[in-house]
């Protein structure tokens, strides 16, 4: 993936920074330091911790903010109004900041701090399962020696119309998307061969590796979905990949016949779980 497009802070492999040693707990102190220091350090209670823990938790600091403007709203109401209201416009604060929250979350953790292009096509991809899709977020591929890659596959989709590797961008609105003979995409002055080539290797990857570990082809066709400027086609293929707005992704999927049975898919979705595995691990 491009990283100059997605502005994606995560690291590669995911690893925690290694402990310093000066944060490591120190025993066995010598006996010249204890003669210098004759009163026992405070040991930390097993209730300080935990409390500790608790107010660093976003979901506690989340809570408390809902539970504060909720008691602030019911008791405004409540010396106007009465309690009954009151209560109820508490209720109603909690409730409506839980679907706020609710409509910005992502199926996929290191996705709440990136770009809410994926989360916007995730949205979509959601609404196909009953017309017999799969769908796995953020895979990587290749992998190395190590089991790691440098590639992303923003939305891994199998379903009766084949498999695809849609990667969602977001560009700058104020700059225009053309194409020049289906063989050059430029936003702006921008040519983005690098990022087309990108994501047709990353489909061929996955559908060599696929093909390996089910037993027989599987094609896996490149696209992305662009949000931000204005797109002035439906779908285009430029350099075998195909390019769209990224409020069309549902239907980019939805319109095209039907080729893989369910069995098919099934058996080609838990391959993708197996030989493709997260970007970021949990």
């Amino acid at each position: 993936m491009a990283i100059m497009e997605r502005g994606n802070t995560q690291g590669a492999r995911g690893q925690p920074p290694a402990e310093s040693e000066d944060a490591r707990p120190q025993e066995g102190r010598s006996e010249e330091t204890s003669e210098h220091h004759h009163q026992a350090p405070v040991k930390e209670r097993p209730e300080e911790r935990t409390a500790a823990a608790m107010l660093d938790d976003p979901r506690t600091r989340r809570w408390a903010w809902r539970i504060g403007a909720a008691v602030l709203a019911g008791a405004a109401v409540l010396v106007l109004f009465g309690w009954r209201l009151g209560v109820a416009v508490a209720v109603l604060v909690v409730v409506g900041d839980l679907v706020r929250s609710s409509r910005k979350s992502s199926s996929v953790t290191a996705w709440q701090k990136s770009s809410a292009a994926e989360r916007r096509t995730e949205k979509q991809l959601k609404s196909l399962q009953r017309n017999g899709y799969l769908v796995l977020h953020a895979r990587a591929v290749p992998r190395d020696d190590e089991g790691v890659s440098d590639g992303r596959i923003d939305h891994l989709v199998i379903g009766p119309s084949g498999v695809y590797a849609i990667d969602s961008e977001k560009w700058d609105k104020r700059l225009p998307v053309r194409t020049l003979s289906h063989r050059k995409l430029f936003h702006g002055p921008f040519n983005k061969k690098d990022r087309l080539d990108e994501a047709r290797w990353e489909a061929q990857m996955a559908s060599s590796i696929l093909a390996e570990q089910v037993g027989f082809e599987v094609p896996v066709q490149p696209s992305v979905a662009i949000y931000g400027p204005s797109i002035p086609w439906k779908v285009m293929r430029v350099r075998d990949v195909d390019v769209y707005a990224g409020n069309r992704a549902r239907a980019y999927l939805r319109r095209r016949p039907k080729i893989l049975t369910d069995g098919d898919v099934r058996r080609i979705f838990q391959a993708a779980e197996k030989v493709l595995p997260p970007k970021y691990p949990d």
